[in-house]
């Protein structure tokens, strides 16, 4: 079966930087669109980051573009989130996930698999 499992994440200060890792398995992984989104608990989930399955495009919240890079490696099946300049606000459960589509989806409910989360904390 199909799994996205992230990992990366962790306690940052405000203004510092992580990289976000989502390993695939039991998908033809360049066929897929990848996502990141995140959420803060009693809120609905966020877009964050999109790339096509060749990698050659991406897509940005406007919140995150200039510091935030997506990218992935098909070789390997990962997709990655370069993070930089965090905010507090931004401190959220981060989740990857996968669309058999080519569209870089925003809304959520376009995306087929999901990984589990894994947690950022950005202290201020």
């Amino acid at each position: 079966q199909v799994q996205l499992v992230e990992s990366g994440g962790g306690l940052v200060q405000a203004g510092g930087s992580l990289r976000l890792s989502c390993a695939a398995s039991g998908l033809t992984f360049s066929l897929y669109t990848m996502g990141w989104f995140r959420r803060v608990p009693g809120k609905e989930r966020e877009f964050v980051a999109g790339v096509s399955g060749t990698g050659g495009r991406t897509r940005y919240a406007d919140s995150v573009k200039g510091r935030f890079t997506i990218s992935r490696d098909n070789a390997e099946n990962t997709v990655s989130l370069q993070m930089n300049s965090l905010k507090a606000e931004e401190t959220a459960e981060y989740y990857c996930a996968a669309d058999r589509t080519a569209t870089i989806w925003s809304l959520e409910s376009q995306y087929d698999y999901w990984g589990q989360g894994t947690q950022v904390t950005v202290s201020s």
